[in-house]
């Protein structure tokens, strides 16, 4: 604050300085959207381990590829991940069918604990976190050894609860649960960091039965102990899997803010940033291919709004480097983007084959995106997002050999269309052998033709829109455009002094502008500061030509 002298003498003013770092955001962080037998479907999850995936969402299942594509994402070198967990969700308007043969939907368990007046009205109804059958190997049981324990239990004012799955083994005790409505030990209040069960405020004020005793030093959620408040523990019942597959409705959910919106591929509207978005085994259904466009487009969509990129896995139509020339051919169904959206989206072609540790070893093909967006993650690490994620480096882990075995000539139809191949290569084995985004066609001559330089794009954009909110309701005169040429400038050169930008100085590197040139009184009178940043970007040595001349010996003439 300003100094106001009174007495002669020295006086310390602190001043604000102008140098205000630009952090890189994170340029790995994958996003799987897809089925899986447990898990939220509400919200996604961000875990940073296979472990975190197997304790949330269930682990390997034959039935979802996303399980599969989420391991081998870690297998490959990739770090973190945000999870969307999709379930079919039966219409409004769906009508009963008595077909034996009808799918059905999943749904969630519960468990009915009976309260200690007998009465049914009383009863408290606890409901699995998420549907399916995971909930049904819940197991719940209350006693009254609480602070408070009474001879008679009319006279309970609490109660403890314990909550076990059978499955995993997690088992979560609340003890004192307490009756009074406005405590802060009531039952919503206790279970509400839960991560088995959830139950409704109107629960709390209930008194429930206690099970019966358990023998010292037994475990009291032992197989066939229990059924009801006269057992050990309480069953929990109804849940379902469902036979029902998600289509595309079930993917594309709701992206608007109100109550019950951002469904779907919208659930990740909800999280703080993602780099790459992975849609492992999108539903099939009438009308649908194995990569439905509705739900590829408003992915893409979302990609561009949250600079990211997707990656699509090869549709289930393409067998053969032929079946990927005739759908780019005048007439063929196209590729699986086209338009703008496709600049932030790359297509890697073709599946791969992999040995499924849950049929035992059985060699199945799976979708690349998983593999891939660990490759991604691995270079970004070693090398830094403006390398392509391709090479001998970019080694497949976990990968027997690609679906489709390619030649070079055959690799030379599909890239100057703008499909990446996974290539098995003598000596360094199976590699990604491509970078190009769905933009990449020679015909298309688009500045976004890499990934390598789509990706830095996006990076440079993402960490510059955080790093200059500062900005916003500053004063707009040459002090605020110093102080961003200082900290902008300061972020360009440690990417250029990183290696990400062609040019042998700085100035040949990069710019950036924001002075008089670019902000002109009636910019500044509608309240804008304008900021142009140039970058030179490295293009990827896609084609490496040596040129051998035989020499004649030396002639004297």
């Amino acid at each position: 604050m300003p100094i106001s002298p009174t007495y002669p003498g020295v006086y310390i003013d602190e001043l604000p300085s102008a140098v205000r770092t630009i952090v890189g955001v994170p340029t790995s962080i994958a996003a799987f959207v897809g089925t899986a037998p447990r898990g939220s479907v509400t919200d996604p999850v961000h875990i940073t381990s296979w472990a975190d995936y197997e304790r949330e969402f269930g682990g390997l299942d034959p039935a979802s590829d996303m399980s599969y594509a989420v391991y081998q994402f870690f297998q490959n070198g990739g770090a973190e991940a945000e999870i969307v967990r999709i379930v079919a969700v039966k219409p409004a308007n769906a009508s009963a069918d008595a077909l034996t043969d009808a799918p059905t939907y999943p749904a969630y368990a519960t468990i009915v604990l009976a309260a200690a007046s007998g009465a049914a009205a009383d009863a408290v109804t606890l409901t699995a976190v998420s549907p399916g059958d995971w909930g049904n190997h819940l197991r719940a049981r209350v006693n009254y050894q609480t602070r408070d324990k009474a001879a008679n239990p009319a006279d309970q004012k609490s109660f403890n609860l314990t909550l076990r799955d059978t499955v995993t083994g997690v088992t979560e005790s609340y003890l004192n649960i307490g009756t009074a409505l406005g405590s802060v030990d009531r039952l919503s209040v206790a279970l509400a960091a839960s991560a088995l069960v959830t139950v409704p405020a109107s629960a709390d004020g209930r008194l429930l039965a206690s099970n019966a005793d358990v023998p010292a030093g037994q475990d009291p959620f032992p197989d066939g102990k229990g059924a009801g408040h006269g057992d050990w523990y309480v069953d929990a019942k109804g849940g379902l899997d469902g036979t029902a597959t998600p289509v595309s409705a079930d993917y594309l959910g709701d992206s608007s803010p109100v109550k019950d919106g951002k469904q779907g591929i919208y659930q990740l509207l909800k999280t703080d940033i993602f780099n790459i978005l992975c849609l492992p085994g999108p539903p099939g259904q009438v009308g649908d291919t194995a990569h439905p466009a509705g739900i590829l487009t408003q992915a893409a969509k979302l990609c561009l709004d949250r600079r990211a990129m997707l990656l699509v896995d090869p549709p289930d139509a393409w067998h053969s480097v032929a079946d990927v020339a005739r759908a780019a051919a005048p007439g063929g169904s196209g590729l699986p983007l086209t338009g703008d959206v496709a600049r932030n989206a790359a297509v890697y072609f073709p599946r791969v084959l992999i040995a499924d540790t849950e049929q035992q070893n059985l060699v199945r093909d799976f979708p690349p995106c998983g593999v891939v967006a660990g490759v991604w993650a691995r270079t970004d690490v070693a090398r830094g997002v403006w390398k392509a994620p391709a090479g001998t480096d970019a080694g497949l882990n976990g990968v027997i050999a690609p679906q489709v075995p390619m030649t070079d000539p055959e690799n030379g139809i599909l890239n100057p269309l703008g499909v990446n191949c996974l290539r098995r290569r003598p000596v360094f084995g199976n590699v990604v052998w491509g970078a190009r985004t769905l933009r990449g066609a020679d015909v298309l001559a688009d500045q976004w033709k890499y990934v390598p330089v789509r990706r830095l794009a996006l990076f440079i954009e993402e960490s510059l829109f955080r790093g200059t909110q500062w900005v916003v309701f500053e004063p707009n005169d040459e002090p605020l455009w110093s102080s961003i040429r200082i900290n902008v400038g300061a972020f360009m050169n440690t990417l250029f002094r990183q290696g990400a930008f062609q040019g042998r100085t700085p100035g040949d590197a990069y710019q950036v502008v924001c002075d008089a040139t670019n902000n002109p009184q009636n910019d500044i009178d509608r309240g804008i500061v304008n900021i142009r940043v140039g970058f030179a970007p490295l293009k990827p040595a896609e084609f490496v030509i040596i040129h051998i001349q035989q020499l004649a010996g030396q002639i004297q003439v």
